[in-house]
């Protein structure tokens, strides 16, 4: 058999974090293990019957069989802008200030291409979400590290940037609520985040894909709701959380509208945007009941009361996050994330996900998903208390 090299650009991905995971469930699995999965935050709950009927309906209709535009329907992108409007007060012109993605992780990958040349310097959050990295990686981008710690409310300390470094960026990504500490940001942060972006000229990317997953009357505001927000960046978003449609790949990018058409640029020579009737579906999401969602959050809340009581009995003391179906904790004493997520999954066959997944920062920490069935949540921590004994913290 001939043998290929790989590019250089390859090479240098990290092996993606969740391709591991799931080859060490499907391991135990082969081994006849009750594996139960806080892993990968994926949605187990249903996406709404009203949207499933829209696709349905649209699916039909020969009309949506051909090409999509790469940008994605003006109906769509207008629905986009409404909800932006209602829900964060941002208004948004839908023809070139919002592009159609095939998710926002479609996205997030593809804008480095825009605005990298090989060797420059992105500035990327630590821990983070691994496709930042990646993206900037496959397009020839050299990622910076902005060290992110519990004292600073997992936020970068833009003063702490090397000045040489700062002025080297060409991009920043932000994700607020975040993925995977929990953590929030309010106005003043993104105030902070505007001023360093137009000091130093570089383009902000905002993931927002959380938006909508919050707890205790808490909603999470858009990076575009400060002033100077869309002169200097841009922000993602999808459906795939609020509505439990990870699968779908459906989402967008809003803002600064030269970045806009920069992104459905490349989009034109790559793909052929998405299927028409999942943009009609999509858009039965923004605009129809909120009810499912609201469910989803009672569900989601009751989750995560059975992970923090689990965690306190164990020993650990932690604040409930405010968003997010995440629970990011530290590591009891004589483990490293990887050591105890291992430890976790041969005594008890539960997932969790090591934080040094996420960055070199995330080293000391372990990140809970509540997408798993409440009654499999309760009986994994039953597990975990029954087997992992006494911790030290």
């Amino acid at each position: 058999m001939l043998q290929f090299q790989e590019a250089a650009r390859i090479k240098n991905l990290p092996p993606y974090l969740f391709a591991r995971i799931e080859q060490l469930i499907a391991a135990k699995k082969e081994q006849g293990v009750d594996v139960i999965s806080l892993g990968i935050g994926d949605p187990d709950l249903p996406t709404p019957d009203h949207i499933v009927a829209e696709l349905k309906k649209e699916a039909e209709n020969p009309a949506n069989h051909q090409y999509p535009s790469s940008v994605g329907m003006l109906s769509y992108r207008q629905a986009v802008a409404d909800f932006y409007k209602q829900r964060f007060g941002v208004k948004l012109n839908p023809k070139t200030e919002v592009v159609t993605l095939m998710g926002s992780k479609e996205g997030i990958a593809h804008i480095s291409f825009c605005y990298l040349n090989s060797g420059d310097v992105i500035l990327i959050p630590d821990p983070g979400y691994p496709v930042y990295a990646g993206g900037a990686i496959l397009a020839g981008g050299q990622p910076y590290n902005l060290k992110v710690t519990a004292a600073n409310g997992f936020k970068p300390n833009y003063a702490d940037v090397p000045v040489d470094i700062a002025k080297k960026a060409k991009m920043l990504f932000i994700n607020y609520p975040n993925n995977p500490t929990g953590a929030t940001a309010d106005l003043k942060f993104f105030e902070e985040t505007v001023a360093f972006a137009k000091e130093n000229e570089i383009l902000v990317c905002h993931d927002l894909a959380y938006s909508e997953i919050a707890f205790d009357g808490y909603r999470p505001p858009s990076f575009l709701e400060v002033p100077g927000a869309k002169v200097v960046g841009i922000e993602f978003g999808s459906v795939s959380k609020p509505y439990n449609m990870t699968g779908w790949r459906i989402g967008w990018a809003v803002g600064h509208p030269e970045v806009v058409e920069s992104l459905g640029r490349l989009k034109s020579n790559i793909d052929s945007g998405q299927f028409q009737a999942i943009q009609y579906a999509a858009i039965k999401g923004l605009t129809g009941s909120q009810q499912a969602l609201e469910d989803n959050i009672a569900i989601y809340e009751q989750r995560r009361k059975i992970v923090m009581d689990g965690l306190k009995e164990m020993g650990w003391h932690l604040e409930a996050p405010k968003a997010t179906f995440y629970v990011w904790a530290p590591v009891p004493k004589g483990y490293t994330s990887t050591s105890f997520a291992e430890d976790v999954l041969e005594k008890t066959g539960v997932v969790i996900t090591p934080g040094n997944g996420y960055g070199d920062n995330g080293e000391g920490y372990f990140r809970i998903s509540l997408t798993v069935a409440t009654e499999r949540l309760k009986e994994a921590f039953a597990r975990l208390k029954k087997n992992l004994g006494n911790l030290e913290f």
